[in-house]
């Protein structure tokens, strides 16, 4: 069966890095309690504020069980 998930991380100014590295441990971590065999996809996108200032991301993950 092919699933969709969505994940989502605010970003703060100078603390990218760590938030990235979070979003990565969270998805590890769906991966490793689903039991996710296959992988099919990964796509992020960032979001903004209406100055154009990057505010977080959105991680979609499609994968198989």
């Amino acid at each position: 069966m092919i699933k969709v998930r969505t994940f989502t991380q605010n970003l703060e100014i100078m603390k990218t890095i760590g938030e990235l590295n979070k979003l990565d441990d969270v998805v590890n971590n769906f991966l490793k309690t689903e039991k996710v065999k296959k992988v099919l996809s990964v796509s992020d996108a960032v979001t903004t504020n209406n100055e154009g200032m990057t505010m977080g991301i959105i991680r979609v993950l499609t994968y198989e069980l």
